[in-house]
C-alpha cells in the first residue's frame, strides 16, 4: 500500500442561519433520538493528512494488471470542516485514503443505494418478484432520491436491522446504525467504498438485481454530481453513483457525500462543513470538492478513452 499525504487548509465560517431544512432529494433532517451518535462539528484550525490508515494488506496485484483509472498521489484540496476520502482497487481489494478514512459521519441520501439493494435481495430470498409498481418506487429512490419512498423501504426492511445487515454482509468495520433513522447512520469513507464494492459484486442485491441497481445508479436524475464529473462524458457514463447532500440542523453543518463504483474501482468523499448561509454556493462547494478529489487522483498512465 502506498502512503501519501494531502493537506487540507481549514477555516471555519459562520454557522448557517435560516437555511432550508431539507434540500430537495435529501433525507429527513429530524433530530436524532436520545442516545443517537451525532457527528461532531469541526472546531479550530487543523490539518488533515491523507496518508492511508493501516488496514490488512491485500494480496499482491497479479503480474501485468492494467493501470487503474485512479492512483495514489499527493492531494491538494482546500476544505472547510470534516473531510475524508477512500479509493478501492476492486480487482485486488486494496484501499487507500485519508488518515481519518475510518472516521464516521452521516451519509444523507448516499445510503439509499443500500436500502434498495437490501429490499430487492430480501424479496428474492423470500421467492418473491417485485411488482412493476414496487420497481418504479425503488427506481425513484435511487434516481430521484425520493425521501418518502426511501423511508418506506427502510421501515419495510426492519429499520436499523437493514443497516445491521449492511454492516455484516459487506464486512464494514466503522459503521453503526442509529435509532434516529437511515439518514443518521454513522459511516466512514473506507466503509463507503466497501459498501460500493458490495453493491458492485452482487452481495448487496443478489445476482438477480445487481445489474438493475447499478444501471439506475448510472442514470440518476437528482444528485448527479461529484466524482464522475471529473471524467470524460463517455467514461462518466460507466460510473454508478449515489450521493448524499443535506444541511442538518442537528449539528448545523452541511453533509455532502459522494460514492461511485465501476467494475475496477470504488471511491468515496465524505464532508461536513458549516457553510456561509447561501444555499446555492454552499451546496456547490461540496460538489466541487468531490469532483476535485477525483480529478487529482486520475491516473495519467490510464489509457485515454480506455
Amino acid at each position: 500500500m502506498v502512503a501519501w499525504q494531502a493537506v487540507a487548509a481549514i477555516s471555519l465560517a459562520a454557522i448557517i442561519v435560516g437555511a432550508a431544512r431539507l434540500v430537495p432529494g435529501s433525507p429527513f433532517a429530524t433530530r436524532p433520538a436520545t442516545g443517537a451518535q451525532a457527528a461532531p462539528a469541526p472546531t479550530g484550525q487543523h490539518v488533515i493528512s491523507a496518508t492511508p490508515t493501516p488496514i490488512p494488506s491485500p494480496s499482491p496485484s497479479p503480474p501485468g494488471l492494467a493501470p487503474l483509472q485512479f492512483r495514489s498521489t499527493k492531494l491538494s484540496v482546500k476544505t472547510e470542516g470534516f473531510f475524508s476520502w477512500a479509493l478501492m482497487d476492486r480487482r485486488t481489494g486494496e484501499i487507500w485514503g485519508s488518515t481519518n478514512m475510518n472516521a464516521t459521519t452521516w451519509p444523507a441520501s448516499m445510503i439509499k443505494a443500500w436500502l434498495v439493494a437490501d429490499d430487492l435481495r430480501r424479496l428474492t430470498e423470500s421467492h418473491k418478484t417485485p411488482s412493476a409498481a414496487r420497481l418504479r418506487e425503488l427506481e425513484s429512490v435511487i434516481r430521484d432520491s425520493d425521501n418518502n419512498l426511501a423511508e418506506a423501504t427502510y421501515v419495510r426492511n426492519g429499520r436499523s436491522a437493514s443497516i445491521n445487515r449492511l454492516i455484516s454482509r459487506c464486512n464494514l468495520t466503522d459503521t453503526k446504525a442509529s435509532s434516529a433513522g437511515w439518514s443518521f447512520t454513522n459511516i466512514s469513507a473506507r466503509d463507503t467504498v466497501r459498501m460500493a464494492d458490495c453493491i458492485g459484486d452482487g452481495t448487496a442485491a443478489g445476482p438477480t438485481w445487481t445489474a438493475w441497481v447499478l444501471d439506475k445508479m448510472r442514470r440518476v436524475r437528482v444528485g448527479d454530481f461529484g466524482i464522475r464529473k471529473a471524467l470524460p462524458v463517455a467514461e462518466a457514463a460507466k460510473v454508478s453513483v449515489k450521493n448524499g447532500w443535506l444541511y442538518y440542523y442537528d449539528d448545523r453543518n452541511w453533509h455532502i457525500n459522494c460514492m461511485a463504483v465501476t467494475e475496477s474501482w470504488a471511491m468515496s468523499v465524505l464532508q461536513r462543513y458549516p457553510g456561509h448561509g447561501k444555499w446555492n454556493s454552499d451546496y456547490a462547494y461540496g460538489q466541487n470538492v468531490c469532483r476535485e478529489v477525483a480529478k487529482q487522483l486520475i491516473n495519467p498512465d490510464y489509457p485515454s478513452g480506455g
